[in-house]
């Protein structure tokens, strides 16, 4: 992935909020690679700082504005995932070739809950969300959005004390399909924001 400059600002919004990433914007692509094995050059970016809901911090709100390709063979995502383990994951962006969103949440390998939402014209700008608060001593609630609506709710079961990385990605064919596209795809992103609050 090629990305334009980042910047990260860090600044409070409120006394009991605490910015861990807020960025300008930067754009991602993919091209076709014939010369060698692999079809695709592609790549990903994370947060530097980790996601971690515990006592301290028992809310996370992760977003961000993306324009995300989702022709057959593209595989954008925006998503969460274990730095010691895997899982916890949870996906906030995921288009695997068409124009659904998949918000999953991977508890385990076989224990997931998957919410499919259609989204008009992901390549135009939208928001997409996740506020993650925390339920008990090891569970979170995780609530996923796109474009401020509210679209689901999932329940993730130890995912309380666990470290994440913030990924933006863009992965090609795979899940997506293919072949994939001939030209260069293009997964831009502005807006990223990740904070927390203190108990």
């Amino acid at each position: 992935m090629v990305g334009s400059t980042i910047t990260t600002p860090a600044s409070a919004h409120a006394a009991a909020w605490e910015t861990v990433v807020d960025t300008g914007s930067f754009a991602g692509y993919s091209a076709l690679e014939s010369e060698w094995a692999i079809h695709y050059h592609s790549g990903a970016i994370h947060a530097r700082d980790q996601v971690v809901v515990n006592d301290q911090f028992p809310n996370w709100e992760v977003k961000g504005d993306f324009q995300a390709p989702s022709s057959r063979g593209t595989w954008p995502a925006f998503w969460l995932t274990g730095v010691n383990s895997w899982p916890p994951e949870s996906d906030i962006l995921e288009f695997k070739g068409d124009s659904r969103n998949w918000f999953n949440t991977f508890r385990t390998s076989s224990d997931v809950d998957s919410t499919i939402v259609g989204v008009s014209s992901p390549g135009s700008w939208h928001n997409y969300r996740a506020w993650i608060t925390k339920v008990s001593a090891t569970d979170v609630d995780i609530h996923y959005y796109v474009d401020g609506q509210w679209k689901a709710v999932h329940h993730a079961r130890g995912f309380v004390g666990k470290p994440m990385w913030l990924i933006i990605n863009l992965q090609m064919e795979g899940s997506s399909g293919s072949p994939g596209p001939s030209v260069a795809t293009y997964y831009r992103a502005r807006n990223v924001y990740v904070g927390r609050s203190r108990a």
